[in-house]
């Protein structure tokens, strides 16, 4: 098959000729018709997560057919049309046991702890507990989004961050994680003030939703700026970026008693965040952490996207060919882009 590959952190990424996957037991091959390119994928070429070994090839937010099953799996069969979450749980250790399997004790990601989506196959393990079917109706440059940017704020503003009709929710990072909170809580009936630096990312912000828009490049502080617009604070704000500065302006910008989530990676690489933990103290703030969704929780917000009370399609805004994913993966560090990207590694491709 095609695959990118890179062989060192930060070095440029080629797209190869690399062996067929095959699957595990339990586990299914997917053809991959869709794949999201992820700011996380960024952070995996850097080198900033230890479980990757090189060579490596990226992706993990995907959508696609089942190729092949192992000899174990009893809910799936080839021509399937499934998407996963980015967290591959194992469905047996503890946390698995209680319904929490976004943290699995002994979860897989593809793109991560093994060969991932920027190929035209991929393999994924504990398919029984994973896979997550997509309807016909759904295009799978939309259900790629679901497996990673989409599911993970949902979660982090339905259920981690508990938006509520009325409640001012403020999004800091306006990417494809970003806009995805802010279309979320827009239709929870929360009011949204949306962060970012990108006059484009704010223009779609407002279109998805967003209520005020605060230009982080103008607005001297903007955590001033959100408690302004929002008389006194917000009730939920998320950092979707992932950076010591997001977090830290994302619990400064909360009211009394208010709930910040953090849903953008924290590498180490990029230095420690300072909170103002004096003031979730005098304030009771609540400081939370989301991380993906798992497979059994999907269907409330399949059922969202279905009735199209939200639009995932809608945040699609580039569809790349698998040869021009090496050069847009190196560009994230500088030049995000705008709203989603996919990849689209099958030829000839197709959204």
């Amino acid at each position: 098959m095609r695959a990118v590959v890179f062989e060192q952190y930060g070095q440029p990424a080629a797209v190869r000729q690399v062996p067929d996957p095959s699957p595990s037991p339990g586990g299914v091959v997917v053809r991959v018709e869709a794949t999201g390119l992820c700011r996380s994928d960024w952070h995996g070429w850097m080198g900033h997560d230890p479980d990757i070994v090189l060579p490596h090839v990226p992706g993990h937010e995907l959508a696609g057919v089942v190729e092949e099953v192992g000899p174990g799996v009893t809910r799936w069969r080839a021509g399937d049309r499934v998407t996963v979450p980015f967290v591959c749980a194992c469905g047996s250790c503890a946390e698995c046991a209680a319904g929490q399997q976004q943290v699995c004790e002994r979860q897989t990601q593809p793109g991560f702890t093994h060969w991932g989506s920027f190929a035209q196959y991929v393999a994924l393990e504990h398919a029984d507990v994973n896979l997550v079917a997509v309807p016909e109706e759904l295009a799978y440059a939309t259900a790629a989004g679901l497996g990673c940017r989409f599911a993970t704020a949902f979660r982090a503003v339905v259920a981690q961050g508990r938006a509520a009709p009325g409640e001012w929710v403020a999004v800091h990072g306006c990417g494809g994680v970003g806009l995805s909170a802010v279309m979320i809580a827009a239709a929870a009936g929360a009011r949204v003030v949306a962060v970012d630096a990108a006059p484009e990312a704010l223009e779609l912000a407002r279109k998805f939703g967003a209520v005020h828009a605060v230009d982080a490049r103008t607005a001297s502080d903007t955590a001033q700026a959100v408690r302004e617009l929002t008389g006194g604070g917000a009730h939920l704000s998320l950092d979707a970026l992932g950076s010591p500065v997001t977090a830290a302006a994302s619990v400064a910008g909360l009211r009394r008693r208010g709930r910040h989530v953090q849903v953008g990676l924290l590498p180490p690489a990029a230095g420690a965040a300072v909170l103002p933990m004096e003031r979730v103290i005098g304030w009771e703030l609540e400081i939370l952490g989301s991380h993906g969704m798992a497979a059994h929780a999907y269907p409330p917000m399949m059922e969202l996207v279905r009735s199209g009370a939200l639009r995932p399609d809608l945040l699609v805004t580039a569809a790349l060919p698998l040869d021009a994913a090496p050069a847009a993966l190196a560009a994230m560090g500088t030049a995000p882009g705008r709203g989603v990207t996919i990849v689209l590694p099958q030829e000839p491709a197709a959204i």
